[in-house]
């Protein structure tokens, strides 16, 4: 019996669990998921220290009166033996630790200077323009969680403490095999009735976008030998995904040979257009993805099912991509009893998001997924749906990106 989607993509995340951590330079953990969380070793910053340019003084000094100037602190000097008396003041760098008897600094900008004195244009508050030790962090607190995604903000703040390597979940090696006697691989001749091995480039490329490692197994032919030689080689990888041959066909092999290295199956068939005869299951603890080969079939799947995979098994907390609403700008109709993933154009109107069929809905026509930045998920239990209707969309890119109503 098959399953239904959620039913489907719930099983498939309760049986994932992230990587084992590896540790990492900083640069090479862009992007990565931090596997434990990081407390500060130190206060941040480390010691009071001018935020500006200018003068370290005593704001009580500041009046008509020039101060005198004793002293210089650079940007990565000390202040070891300097200090500020009443009415002088000691010229400073950004980032220079502030000198004992100094509450305040004042930009250079607003003052005046002549023969060794400064003049304070403007009234002076204490504590201005001086960082304080600890006011952005302070020592054993949790800067950032587990779980996190390390963008550039998360490598500044580990850098600034002095890391050079942290610890992340690790990224899956994902080996990606096509089936099917009339493949050929793209470059090489095409003879009568053969076509283009483009799925698995299209998984790689999927794979790769979200930061893990694809492997190209290439092609395996139609017969038992030439599948489990290369079913076998792809059980070695952290996971493995096939693309056609699931379906009933006589030469439809791949969940037998599958059973027959050892692979145990979780479910075969989904309730969902298109995309069906997806199949699910495990050797020891390497998830098997088998796509249904037609590449609309191949891409959506592995945008509804392998994608959220993938992230799980990289750390991620968030692995399903939230809904948001949009407008259908005409009527559909689907078969009841089955899920419809529908390839539409999402753009923003004054009144909302709007989405349009991206074109036919066939399988076979791959160019509805280059006009498509949405797919719409109009559920099993229906089958009409009006022109103005709100419907769920799932974005195949950001916000950002989508178009304007004419």
């Amino acid at each position: 019996m098959a399953k239904t989607f959620e039913c489907a993509r719930a099983l498939i995340l309760d049986k994932l669990s992230p990587l084992p951590s590896e540790s990492v330079s900083l640069l090479e953990a862009v992007g990565r998921v931090l596997a434990e969380e990081f407390k500060a070793p130190s206060d941040l910053p480390l010691w009071d220290n001018s935020a500006m340019d200018g003068f370290a003084l005593r704001a009580e000094d500041c009046g008509t009166a020039p101060l005198k100037i004793e002293g210089y602190i650079p940007a990565g000097g000390t202040a070891e033996g300097v200090a500020v008396r009443a009415g002088t003041a000691v010229r400073i760098m950004t980032g220079a630790p502030t000198p004992a008897g100094c509450d305040s600094v004042v930009p250079v900008e607003e003052t005046e200077e002549a023969d060794g004195r400064v003049l304070i244009k403007g009234p002076v508050r204490a504590g201005e323009h001086i960082r304080v030790r600890g006011e952005d962090v302070q020592r054993g607190q949790v800067v950032i969680a587990a779980g996190t995604v390390l963008r550039p903000a998360e490598i500044n703040m580990l850098a600034a403490f002095g890391l050079n390597t942290v610890s992340v979940f690790g990224w899956p090696r994902v080996a990606i095999l096509s089936t099917g006697d009339e493949l050929v691989e793209p470059g090489e001749p095409i003879g009568p009735g053969q076509i283009v091995n483009s799925n698995a480039y299209s998984l790689a490329a999927a794979v790769r976008e979200l930061g893990a490692e694809p492997l190209m197994l290439g092609i395996a032919r139609d017969n038992r030998e030439s599948l489990s030689e290369k079913l076998n080689a792809g059980l070695k990888a952290d996971v493995l995904i096939t693309s056609a041959g699931v379906s009933m066909g006589d030469r439809d092999l791949v969940c037998d040979v599958l059973q027959e290295v050892g692979v145990e199956s979780l479910f075969w068939k989904v309730d969902i257009k298109p995309g069906r005869p997806t199949a699910f299951g495990l050797k020891g603890e390497t998830p098997v993805f088998s796509l249904p080969g037609n590449p609309v079939s191949t891409m959506i799947t592995f945008e509804e099912f392998v994608r959220p995979a993938l992230l799980k098994m990289m750390g991620h907390r968030s692995v399903i991509k939230p809904f948001v609403k949009a407008r259908l700008k005409e009527a559909v109709s689907k078969k009841v009893g089955r899920l419809q993933f529908l390839r539409v154009q999402v753009v923003e109107s004054g009144a909302g998001l709007i989405a349009t069929s991206a074109g036919d809905q066939n399988t076979g026509i791959l160019r509805t997924m280059l006009r498509a930045n949405g797919i719409a998920v109009l559920p099993a239990a229906r089958g009409e749906f009006t022109a103005g209707e709100e419907v769920d969309i799932h974005l195949l890119g950001a916000v950002a990106d989508l178009g304007q109503a004419g």
